[in-house]
């Protein structure tokens, strides 16, 4: 749909008419041959005007910026690394009239001819297959008119390479397809494009490709192009959906001069659009590092923000881990005191039962006689308790009645005398108390032991 669009502008342009269903009409009628659709247009045109006498238009302006759209062949695009959509913009281009040609593989006619255009349609030219060609033209052409001093840089790349570098650098493509076979290509070389003029002008403003006719991708090139004369010179510009819009072409011998001019005016018409790229593709670059620097602040917050919350989470942890820790310290600590409490309660109830015995043991008091004994005990803190006991008693009785008493907090004491110094140690336990001399009374203290 995008050739028949083009044909109707094209159309358009041509002819002046400004009703896009009256020129698919008339398009439609010559089955869409824009050539005889503009031959019948203009043929009708003109002998009414003359018949009628009237004053004859002014002529028509030529075609904009891009006359011609050329889709490129599939062997030169499938080989390369393409172009990208939107490159420049083509509505710029469009401006003054598009005639779009495509072209698809370069057979350009029936598969089954014979001519020369036919081999078109040969394999794939890979980018080694087109790099090498385009350097081994460079290094012919330098060998053959490198003695002239200057010459154009011809890249030494494939086609959509070098295109795609003009893309790039924001400058047109300079085309130059070589015949070496025709008489008119040894003094075109050396007096027009090998020229100090022409040379400059071409190396400081355009990117400069050059291939052989002989080659396979410089001859699928001017069938592309339909390069009728030589030597044969192009200006292009990289467009969408894989084509070339194709600026300017010179066909046959050209004076330095002349060569000038055309390429001083491509230049000068191409410039706004060459601008606008540049200025576009600055724009979106500046945008895209602007995304760049806001995604890199977003990530720098993100990291931020992940680190206090990963040191929000350790610290919680941390508390969770101390408030176990606390926890588990606070219940071994309980379970200490209960053990304590647990121990002391069965210490004191082991010492409430041994004094109960130890007081049973004692029997009860014996009545007031010959045969009994009167003891005062006085404790560390100054109390007194006394007892009687018969005078058989053993020493040890009175430990257990000091015992029974629960008086003290301490198993390890002995009971003392005063005058004179008496010991009952455990040497004594087995004494009657007759036997150590206590008998009728006696009056002990409780020494505790260091």
């Amino acid at each position: 749909m995008g050739d028949v669009s083009d044909k109707i502008a094209y159309f358009q342009a041509i002819t002046g008419l400004e009703d896009p269903n009256l020129c698919t009409e008339i398009l439609q009628a010559h089955n869409w041959d824009l050539e005889l659709a503009i031959s019948s247009f203009t043929s009708t045109s003109t002998s009414s005007s003359t018949t009628d006498s009237q004053p004859q238009p002014p002529p028509l302006p030529p075609p904009g910026l891009a006359w011609k759209l050329i889709k490129l062949p599939v062997t030169v695009i499938s080989g390369s690394l393409g172009l990208v959509s939107g490159a420049i913009g083509l509505g710029l281009w469009a401006a003054g009239g598009v005639l779009s040609y495509s072209l698809g593989m370069i057979g350009l006619g029936s598969s089954s001819s014979s001519s020369p255009s036919s081999s078109s349609t040969a394999p794939l030219v890979s980018v080694s297959a087109a790099t090498s060609e385009a350097i081994h033209f460079v290094a012919e052409f330098e060998r053959d008119y490198g003695n002239i001093g200057t010459m154009p840089n011809f890249v030494g790349e494939g086609f959509m390479d070098a295109l795609q570098r003009s893309r790039n650098s924001f400058r047109l493509l300079f085309v130059y397809l070589h015949s070496p076979d025709h008489p008119d290509t040894p003094v075109f070389c050396e007096r027009t494009l090998c020229s100090e003029a022409v040379t400059a002008f071409v190396n400081e403003n355009f990117v400069a490709w050059g291939g052989s006719i002989r080659a396979s991708e410089g001859f699928k090139m001017s069938n592309s192009l339909k390069a009728s004369r030589f030597p044969f010179c192009a200006v292009v510009m990289a467009a969408t959906n894989q084509r070339i819009a194709l600026l300017q072409q010179v066909e046959g011998p050209q004076s330095p001069e002349e060569m000038l001019v055309i390429l001083q005016r491509v230049l000068e018409e191409s410039s706004p659009v060459l601008v606008a790229a540049r200025l576009d593709a600055e724009e979106r670059r500046n945008n895209m590092r602007l995304r760049e620097e806001q995604d890199a602040a977003y990530r720098a917050a993100l990291e931020v923000d992940q680190a206090r919350e990963r040191q929000r989470r350790e610290e919680e942890e941390r508390l969770a881990r101390e408030a176990a820790e606390a926890e588990r310290k606070r219940k071994e600590e309980e379970e200490a005191r209960e053990r304590a409490a647990q121990e002391a309660a069965e210490k004191q109830a082991a010492l409430a039962k041994l004094r109960e015995e130890k007081a049973q043991s004692l029997g009860e008091e014996p009545e007031k006689g010959p045969d009994v004994t009167q003891v005062l005990v006085r404790f560390p803190n100054g109390e007194r308790k006394g007892r009687r006991f018969n005078n058989t008693t053993t020493i040890q009785s009175l430990y257990d009645y000091v015992d029974s008493l629960g008086c003290l907090e301490t198993e390890s004491y002995s009971l003392v005398s005063n005058f004179p110094r008496v010991v009952y140690g455990q040497e004594k336990l087995i004494l009657s108390l007759k036997e150590a001399g206590l008998h009728p009374q006696a009056s002990l203290f409780v020494e505790l032991n260091s």
